[in-house]
């Protein structure tokens, strides 16, 4: 017998602003009061329509430690390179997975082909949660390929790309420190998808674009929204409208304090202090 998650509220983005001079974003919490441990953060960037450059736009040289960032790229291409020597290109339907645990520098410019012909940009940025145990951890990098994920095709026409965790039998490639799932679904109009969900995550149904009508009751449409979802309940029920253009996500909660200020989110204000100091006495590294 399955329960039906219960929808928290609809929400629209709590702010719009730059991230850099590449990423125009809509924040889709927790500026608007949202919580869903163990996710700390959504942005959402795009779609927008960037003119050919010769300059690189995007973010420089900057820290996180204490957390997980993760990128998923729709339109538009990002290259990156970190202070543990990681680099790479995020291409559409690529994913980037970044563990900066105890502490990385890096830099998010947008790729020099898309830089150069200009285009249409539109990623997701979700920050991730470390419990305490593991904020202090080696940082690590998951450069997760298209071709990598699995889509589950679905009945009326849509499907669902397992990013991680688990769905219907498929598996995501990304390797998380605790329970969380991440599925980006598209729905074809008319189509209805009853996803279920672990009973005691944290969940939320995220609207990229579209018109979907969530257990019967709840109505997301247009861009840009969220409805968080309850602990309890192990089903949530889609029915799109229009076509759609969805991301859910479901994790464990961290039960732990929080303590964040800019890029470090820790448990203490002192932990704060420490990484603050850490970065700029050149700890967390530099990108050469």
């Amino acid at each position: 017998m399955t329960t039906q998650k219960k929808v928290l509220g609809t929400y629209n983005a709590g702010s719009n602003h730059w991230v850099g001079d590449g990423f125009p974003v809509r924040n889709l919490f927790p500026s608007n009061g949202v919580e869903v441990s163990p996710f700390l953060m959504l942005d959402y960037a795009g779609p927008s329509k960037f003119e050919p450059s010769k300059k690189p736009r995007g973010v420089g040289e900057h820290p996180h430690r204490g957390f997980e960032t993760v990128t998923i790229a729709y339109q538009g291409s990002v290259g990156h390179r970190d202070s543990a020597g990681n680099s790479g290109v995020i291409y559409p339907g690529d994913v980037q997975w970044m563990t900066a645990a105890s502490g990385v520098v890096h830099e998010e410019l947008h790729e020099a082909e898309f830089t150069k012909k200009g285009g249409i940009f539109e990623m997701v940025q979700l920050w991730v949660n470390l419990p305490k145990a593991q904020k202090m951890s080696k940082p690590g990098y998951q450069a997760i390929t298209k071709e990598q994920i699995p889509v589950i095709e679905l009945e009326g026409g849509g499907h669902a790309r397992v990013i991680a965790g688990e769905l219907l039998g498929k598996r995501g490639p990304a390797k998380t420190f605790t329970p969380v799932n991440l599925f980006d679904v598209i729905l074809k109009a008319g189509e209805r998808f009853e996803l279920p969900l672990p009973e005691g995550h944290n969940a939320a149904v995220v609207l990229r674009k579209g018109d979907v009508l969530i257990n019967c009751e709840e109505r997301l449409r247009g861009e840009a929204l969220i409805a968080p979802l309850s602990e309890e309940g192990d089903t949530v029920t889609l029915e799109a409208k229009t076509d759609t253009q969805l991301l859910i996500l479901s994790g464990e909660p961290i039960r732990e304090p929080v303590a964040s200020y800019g890029p470090f989110v820790m448990n203490t204000r002192e932990e704060l202090q420490q990484a603050v100091e850490d970065y700029r006495a050149g700890r967390m590294g530099h990108l050469n």
